[in-house]
């Protein structure tokens, strides 16, 4: 027989997420897997008001708590209660955080395994019509009283635990709860054969809700490791906590190396939007230089909101930078814009050739280029981005990148136009610079 040590816990809070809120009960039943070895319950006084919706919910009142200890007071017995046992409870994420944040700010660091009952469940009694703790113990016949209270749940997720080791021949549950296993850490959701298919090697990954909605978008120099990392550290926000209850699933994409990565992350961002995405969403220039000729047959300089079909010349992410820019090019020309609008047609023409002499000094600056690289997955194979005149065309892989002509219209066959921003341009400046990759310049048309 087994000797396993389990603290099943359940707690009723002001709110959902540890770093804004407080417990307002809790109970822990001690449990050796086979029966219940002890039990201990208590309101809680948060220190902040109960709003009236979880009042509704768990019939929890402020009135209630007013003269419950605080959590401090608590805090030395839930410690020693905890100590060296198994943290089990029913969406453990979220009990975990709220009980590990608040002894942690009352000088108990909680260092201990945990275990979810949801997820548990979900391996156990497989093809159940949902896996709530209500209705999982209608499925199960297991009963329930004084539901949305602590002592009450936590008993009926001891029974729900008790099934689970009965009914587990395998001794999975087991296993799990005595080695240091993914299924400890990972969302309710989420299966551990998603996670698991994940590659050690660089790539794009996108957490997606039930219904096949990204969620978020990341990169990765190592799938399968960085992935993880984001459910082990059990974050006690509340962008992080929703988060961990609305992933179902992850897919991913391999990528050559950690700039294709990066690349493909900034572009996706942009494209989806997720909703759990913070960086790069302000990583965009806002307008755009333009040239366009008056009726008069001269040709002006505009600041613009960036078009999407209409490539700018410069980009900007202020309006006043755009002026002050345009007014640096008319300052370095010969020719002025009063002269041109009291002058003759031959003066309008050299204000002209002026003019683009300029806009082709600035695109000079920036060169056509193909930046190569090797692919992690396939040794053999080239990752490759193509930059014409400054701007990013597009990147993608070949086999034999040295053999191709020097005329970026070549290099363009071979690849498809991908979008580009002000973030992915920087990124291939910086590796043309830093010399760490290898640089094949190019000849325009």
């Amino acid at each position: 027989m087994f000797s396993l040590q389990f603290a099943i816990v359940d707690i009723e809070t002001t709110g959902g997420f540890a770093s804004s809120n407080a417990i307002t009960e809790i109970a822990i039943i001690l449990h050796n897997g086979r029966e219940e070895e002890g039990r201990y319950s208590s309101l809680v006084n948060p220190g902040i008001t109960i709003p009236r919706h979880i009042t509704a919910l768990t019939g929890i009142s402020n009135e209630m708590v007013v003269n419950a200890p605080g959590f401090q007071e608590l805090a030395p017995m839930v410690y020693q209660l905890l100590q060296n046992r198994i943290f089990v409870a029913h969406n453990v994420n979220f009990d975990f955080s709220f009980v590990q944040h608040q002894l942690s700010a009352c000088g108990f660091p909680l260092r201990v395994k945990k275990i979810c009952t949801v997820r548990m469940a979900r391996q156990i009694f497989p093809g159940l019509p949902s896996y709530s703790l209500g209705n999982l113990c209608r499925s199960l016949s297991i009963p329930l009283t004084n539901r949305h209270r602590a002592e009450g749940d936590a008993s009926a997720t001891s029974l729900l635990l008790e099934k689970m080791i009965t009914a587990d021949p395998d001794n999975k549950f087991i296993s799990i709860a005595k080695s240091k296993h993914a299924e400890q850490f990972l969302p309710p959701h989420l299966s551990l054969e998603e996670l698991e298919q994940l590659p050690n090697g660089p790539g794009v990954y996108y957490f997606e809700s039930a219904k096949k909605e990204v969620l978020y978008v990341g990169k990765a120099v190592n799938l399968q490791k960085r992935v993880r990392t984001h459910f082990s550290n059990n974050d006690k926000g509340k962008r992080k906590q929703e988060l961990l209850r609305q992933v179902y699933h992850i897919r991913y994409t391999p990528c050559a190396s950690e700039l294709m990565a990066l690349i493909l992350e900034s572009q996706e961002i942009r494209k989806l939007w997720p909703p759990f995405n913070r960086s790069q969403k302000k990583y965009h220039h806002r307008y755009g230089l333009y040239c366009f000729e008056n009726r008069n047959g001269k040709l002006q300089l505009i600041i613009e909101k960036k078009k999407n079909n209409l490539p700018a010349i410069y980009t900007f992410n202020l309006l006043q930078e755009g002026h002050q820019f345009i007014r640096r090019v008319k300052e370095s020309m010969e020719v002025q814009d009063l002269q041109v609008e009291q002058g003759s047609d031959d003066l309008v023409k050299l204000y002209n050739y002026q003019l683009n002499q300029t806009i082709e000094s600035l695109r000079r600056k920036y060169p056509s280029t193909a930046i190569v690289e090797k692919d992690y997955y396939q040794p053999n194979r080239y990752a490759v981005y193509l930059m014409e005149k400054g701007q990013f065309y597009g990147m993608g892989y070949m086999e034999n990148p040295y053999e191709i002509d020097s005329q970026v219209d070549k290099w363009k066959e071979k690849l498809s136009p991908s979008p580009d921003n002000d973030f992915i341009r920087g990124l291939l400046y910086q590796s043309v610079t830093s010399g760490a990759k290898i640089n094949i310049p190019l000849e325009d048309a």
